[in-house]
């Protein structure tokens, strides 16, 4: 049933984009102005993304194999194929309308009247997907039926939803992000690209093993001899609930929380007894919780202090690299970090420990905090440095989004690890989705 794990994370990915459209709606509504590069975006992702892919995917797989198990869900199946079926239609309408918008021949009131009609509809098929076509296709559906379903969903060579095509719809999101104002995005008025996926490094080879790992704050045992490993190019996550000792794990293995028993062995070696400093050359980066950029300097300050332990020769190159990505930070680089929104601050943060260039890179609570936009964009990050063959540990409160990139998971608890497992396996475990996952 991977399929459904697909379309339920594409439906999440949707939403954050209609609770986006409705917030900017509010904006206008109170005298902003209409932003048509923003919604050009928007428009380009759910036409090429949602009404193009996802859509065709439900059509051609899912429902036809819904309608052979059960024939009490031609009604609904109907319904959802003839709201895909339009859904051109209504897009084509609205770009109508925010072409004239942006003429002045429509009233902003009109445009916002009809944008607030269109996400309620896409609200009211994500729930009825949700609450009554998935749940249907769980109970009637044969293992045939969803080898053949997941078979299809999985294929990376398809040209619809391929790791190719994953990749132009992830640029696509990104333009929506960096467009989207900064109260809800990262109000940028250029569009960066997302680093070219790379040579994926080879996977098994074990950069980072840690033994029956300790640390206390005073008499309070907070990791009580943690196992973990995480392979090279790998991307492994993290999850648990607040204070099971998520963020105290990523500060024992930066250094800056001491351990009291156990080892830390990383590239072969062990750097338990290492400075914090030390292993930063030795290639363990951390973007930590809640962002802790350095409010009053430079953002490009910032982003330098980053490469402190690096070459001069390389730093400005990949600065570049940085601003590509994110050319928000490139337009305020001279600013005070601390003047950043939250999203801004987060890129920012993920760029610093970029610039040391890690083998390992620790990532604590990315998404914590800010708009659903963002979060959804965070991830599309996440995913754009694994595809280069980045090495990365994922500490997230978000488990599915976390769980649903992830190589391999692990689930924390008061200190001590109890599950583990693929990132899938996960998801999938009845005990993580009633205690993460909300399910």
């Amino acid at each position: 049933m991977q399929a459904l794990t697909i379309i339920s994370e594409e439906h999440r990915n949707l939403w954050r984009i209609v609770v986006t459209l409705d917030a900017v709606a509010a904006d206008i509504d109170e005298g902003a102005g209409v932003d048509r590069p923003f919604f050009g975006a928007v428009f380009d992702y759910i036409e090429q993304f949602m009404d193009g892919c996802h859509h065709a995917k439900e059509d051609e797989y899912l429902f036809p194999a819904l309608r052979r198990r059960s024939p009490e869900a031609e009604a609904v199946i109907a319904r959802l194929q003839a709201e895909h079926r339009n859904g051109p239609e209504v897009l084509a309408s609205l770009r109508d309308q925010l072409a004239a918008s942006a003429r002045g021949e429509l009233p902003n009131a009109q445009f916002t009247a009809a944008l607030r009609t269109y996400t309620a509809a896409l609200k009211s098929h994500i729930r009825t997907e949700e609450k009554d076509a998935l749940p249907l296709a769980r109970q009637v559906l044969t293992a045939e039926d969803w080898a053949g379903i997941d078979a299809a969903f999985l294929d990376n060579t398809d040209p619809l939803f391929g790791a190719e095509a994953r990749a132009e719809f992830r640029e696509l999101f990104h333009r929506v992000a960096s467009l989207a104002p900064d109260s809800v995005g990262l109000g940028g008025d250029v569009v960066g690209h997302l680093q070219e996926p790379g040579v994926a490094a080879r996977k098994g080879e074990v950069m980072l093993a840690v033994i029956g790992l300790e640390s206390c704050y005073g008499r309070i045992k907070a990791l009580k001899g943690i196992d973990l490993e995480v392979r090279q190019g790998e991307l492994v996550a993290l999850v648990g609930a607040n204070g099971a000792g998520k963020t105290t794990f990523l500060r024992t293995l930066s250094g800056v929380q001491p351990m009291s028993a156990g080892r830390i062995v990383f590239g072969g070696e062990d750097i338990g007894g290492m400075r914090a400093d030390v292993r930063v050359r030795r290639g363990i980066c951390q973007s930590p919780e809640g962002r802790q950029v350095f409010g009053p300097l430079a953002i490009e300050d910032n982003l330098r202090l980053g490469a402190y332990t690096q070459p001069k020769g390389q730093v400005d190159g990949d600065l570049e690299k940085i601003y590509a990505m994110f050319p928000i930070l490139k337009e305020k680089r001279a600013l005070p970090a601390g003047t950043l929104s939250g999203g801004q601050q987060q890129m920012l943060a993920i760029g610093r420990a970029l610039m040391g260039r890690p083998k390992l890179l620790l990532l604590d609570e990315p998404s914590m905090g800010l708009a659903p936009l963002l979060v959804e964009e965070v991830f599309n990050v996440i995913k754009s440095l694994k595809g280069e063959g980045m090495t990365i540990l994922l500490v997230e409160q978000n488990a599915f989004s976390a769980l649903a990139i992830a190589d391999r998971g692990y689930v924390l608890e008061t200190g001590t690890v109890t599950i583990s497992g693929t990132g899938q396996d996960l998801i999938h475990n009845e005990e993580v989705r009633a205690a993460y996952l909300g399910m």
